[in-house]
């Protein structure tokens, strides 16, 4: 294990938590829908009691991404958390404000009402899902700013990396694929959401509620998804010479990723077709109700896939728009070899946590959820 090895090991293990984190997504796009797919108070006690079972894993998955990018690539964690911070402070906020909700809008001396804390559910489920994929996206479009490493040397100023708009990330969205990923990723959300419903609700009226719910959102997810993916793998991408490590734009770089890298391209592939199988099998049949496996596995290879063509093959995974030769690749922005190592061998404990967390998911899953279930719940949110 050379210090590539391990570079290439951990951004692909950051790449896997994404896909994780993009699949346990559902939760926000379940919150999306209080106001919508549940109309009385039944059914919106039945939704936040589905999706409050599930809310941690989302916010923890999001936690370990931030920290594993923390200690295996901190030029990345200090550029962009650093630079960008309204955008990761909004995003920041609307977890942290989904996190409150749960917890208190059935604690007893609530004076700002249960709907109050409902709402938050809402934002964070429309902007959290948003903000993520426009931030995801200036992996492939680019970000206004700049490093130099000489900065250390300075006592006065050693600081390494600064940004180069007033708007510390927000920028972003003056960039049409950041909206075109942002939105991609809410109705995928919204999407998985739906499948979710369909799989665990008892209650008939929501589940025939969201099989319809599952085609409305299903379709512009597969529009601003393709549209992304199109877009990007016709323009230009940031390629670092091996021998010289100057980044230069160029054409078809992230489609040619794929066909450099054909286990890459043939896993992203079979992820696209497991979430159009998932959707499409639900869609098609009253009596299937198993496409959350399906399209929730093909949103993890997918994610992941699409990750690890930003930072494999000589790409900078985290390019410069207004200074190429700033870029960040992931020789150039990692920890150091023993730091990487002896992360390597605690990341060895993962597969052990990754088997609590199925054993936790099942327990809380013995059953579907209906209203009635609610009265004999030990914990009601």
């Amino acid at each position: 294990m050379d210090y590539s090895f391990l570079q290439h090991y951990w951004w692909f293990l950051i790449c896997l938590i994404g896909g994780l984190f993009a699949f346990l997504l559902f939760v926000q796009g379940g919150q999306s829908m209080l106001f919508s797919l549940a109309k009385d108070e039944k059914e919106r006690m039945i939704l936040v009691n589905t999706l409050g079972r599930k809310w941690e894993y989302t916010f923890t998955t999001l936690v370990t991404f931030g920290g594993a990018f923390f200690a295996s690539f901190p030029l990345f964690y200090s550029t962009s958390f650093g630079g960008a911070y309204w955008v990761w402070m909004a995003i920041l906020l609307c977890f942290v404000i989904q996190a409150v909700s749960y917890e208190f809008q059935s604690k007893p001396g609530n004076v700002y009402g249960r709907n109050t804390y409902r709402w938050f559910l809402f934002i964070n489920g429309l902007l959290g899902t948003f903000l993520v994929g426009a931030a995801l996206a200036t992996f492939f479009t680019g970000s206004d700013f700049y490093v130099n490493k000489e900065n250390l040397t300075d006592v006065l100023n050693p600081t390494i990396s600064g940004w180069g708009s007033e708007w510390h990330g927000l920028e972003a969205l003056a960039e049409p694929r950041c909206w075109l990923l942002g939105l991609a990723v809410f109705f995928l959300a919204r999407t998985l959401a739906c499948l979710f419903f369909v799989n665990r609700l008892k209650d008939e009226t929501l589940v025939a509620r969201s099989r319809r719910f599952l085609l409305y959102n299903a379709v512009p997810f597969v529009v601003a998804f393709l549209a992304f993916v199109i877009w990007t793998f016709l323009s230009k991408g940031y390629a670092v010479d091996p021998t010289t490590k100057a980044v230069e734009l160029v054409q078809y770089k992230y489609f040619t990723n794929l066909i450099e890298m054909p286990i890459v391209g043939i896993v992203f592939l079979a992820g696209v077709v497991l979430v159009l199988f998932g959707i499409g099998r639900t869609l098609l049949s009253k009596e299937y109700s198993s496409g959350i496996w399906f399209t929730g596995l093909g949103t993890v290879l997918t994610v992941c896939m699409l990750l690890l063509i930003t930072g494999y093959n000589n790409t900078a995974y985290y390019p410069s728009s207004s200074d190429p030769q700033s870029s960040l690749t992931i020789e150039n922005s990692s920890s150091s070899e023993f730091t990487l190592t002896v992360m390597s061998i605690v990341s060895l404990l993962v597969p052990f946590v990754l088997g609590y967390i199925i054993y936790a998911w099942n327990a809380l899953e013995k059953k579907r959820l209906d209203v009635k279930d609610l009265k004999d719940d030990g914990h009601v949110y």
